[in-house]
């Protein structure tokens, strides 16, 4: 009997250690990443803003929150971690980041534009990979050591603009978020989004993002939308009668079902006929309003 109750004792301690260490797993890899990040479900996310970078189309300063602002997100699926990711590069930053990832054993998705005619020229590359979280952590820190990528970042101003936004959230039919003068979207499909037969959360990037900056009276805007094949010319169509240029079109994963695309798009004009030209290329997808 007592050998009974000793064993239920190191199997109740035993479960409650895992429990723990499952529960607090991702204070470790905020440690070893160097940044604390923000949780929704399985998810752990940390944003990495390119305050180091004064970035310029024209003569206008491309803010953080606009387009400058890498990420990595973990994802836990049962005994194993998922992460994916997206890196705002420099040119001469790309190849020591390319030769990282492979050394390590992660996967490289997509290396692409987002804007056009920007100085510097930046590129974005997406990476993933799947494993134990520590390990994970470590690996794509060193990813982040190839990169002037600021670890440690003052917190994003969440003031509120003299700007009113009201009546360009209601075009869009969503609430945004406010991040010093850059208003954000982030609108998910109808539709679930898997990878390898497993459902990718909203908040590991498979949203469509609208991202607007005012600039005196008006303002810029740039983001993408995420569609399908079918979907793909009627919003080139939509976005180009509004004078909003599309500025990329490629893809950010290599086997989610169903297939996707990520349009990318650049808007010079005020904040609502940007975002009436927004919403009419939301209008011809199959989005979560």
């Amino acid at each position: 009997m007592k050998t009974a109750i000793v064993l239920i004792c190191i199997i109740i301690v035993a479960i409650s250690s895992k429990t723990y260490a499952q529960g607090n797993s991702w204070n470790e890899v905020e440690k070893i990443i160097g940044k604390n990040g923000n949780v929704q479900g399985n998810v752990l996310k940390i944003t990495f803003p390119r305050t180091d970078l004064n970035v310029k189309v024209k003569d206008v300063k491309i803010e953080p929150a606009l387009a400058l602002t890498p990420w990595l997100a973990f994802y836990k699926m049962g005994d194993e971690t998922m992460i994916m990711g997206d890196l705002v590069l420099l040119l001469d930053e790309v190849p020591n980041v390319i030769k990282t990832v492979v050394e390590n054993g992660l996967e490289i998705t997509a290396i692409h534009n987002h804007i056009l005619n920007e100085t510097p020229q930046i590129i974005y590359m997406h990476v993933g990979g799947s494993g134990e979280p520590l390990e994970l952590a470590k690996k794509i820190k060193s990813v982040l050591n190839q990169t002037k990528i600021p670890i440690q970042t003052a917190k994003p101003v969440t003031n509120k603009p003299d700007y009113d936004w009201t009546n360009v959230q209601n075009v869009i039919g969503v609430k945004g978020q406010i991040n010093g003068n850059v208003l954000q979207f982030s609108i998910p499909r109808s539709e679930p989004i898997t990878e390898n037969g497993m459902e990718i959360p909203t908040y590991m990037g498979v949203t469509t993002t609208f991202n607007i900056q005012l600039v005196k009276e008006k303002s810029i805007a740039t983001g993408d939308f995420i569609v399908m094949a079918d979907e793909v010319n009627s919003v080139i169509k939509a976005l180009n009668e509004n004078n909003i240029t599309v500025t990329a079109l490629h893809s950010h994963m290599l086997k989610e079902s169903p297939r996707l695309f990520f349009l990318h798009f650049w808007g010079s004009d005020t904040p609502m006929n940007i975002a009436k030209g927004l919403k009419e290329g939301l209008n011809k997808t199959k989005s979560k309003l």
